[in-house]
């Protein structure tokens, strides 16, 4: 299973953390083809480098997760992108007072939203939704 993890890099990196522990989790079940989000901020690569590497990886994987707290125009467009070509795609995102999921994603029928508020509900999330 090759999967393409999604989350924030330009539109902050609050949740850098996270992201390092959902990658690990995701190593479970496949090759995680973007363990970079996790570790890094910027890149050395131009913007037109990175949307060519980055959309050649989405269009070749099996499924993306996409950790949507911190919002991100990327994100949004790689799970737009994703969508488009039928991939499944899995959100994951943690409520608080002062956060809001978008619309476009919490009222999408054709994707997952889930709720988590700790890394270990995120990996039983995980757990439910990759086949065993």
């Amino acid at each position: 299973m090759r999967i393409y993890f999604a989350g924030s890099i330009r539109g902050g990196r609050q949740d850098a953390d996270v992201y390092l522990q959902l990658v690990a989790e995701l190593d479970k079940y496949g090759e995680v083809l973007t363990e970079h989000v996790a570790t890094i901020g910027e890149e050395e690569l131009s913007d037109s480098e990175i949307f060519v590497r980055d959309l050649e990886w989405l269009t070749n994987c099996d499924a993306v997760v996409a950790e949507v707290t911190t919002p991100s125009l990327g994100v949004g467009y790689e799970i737009g992108v994703a969508q488009s070509l039928g991939i499944p795609v899995l959100c994951l995102y943690r409520p608080a007072p002062q956060r809001r999921l978008s619309a476009m994603l919490g009222g999408n029928p054709g994707i997952r939203v889930s709720e988590y508020y700790s890394v270990g509900e995120a990996a039983q999330l995980l757990g439910e939704w990759f086949p065993q």
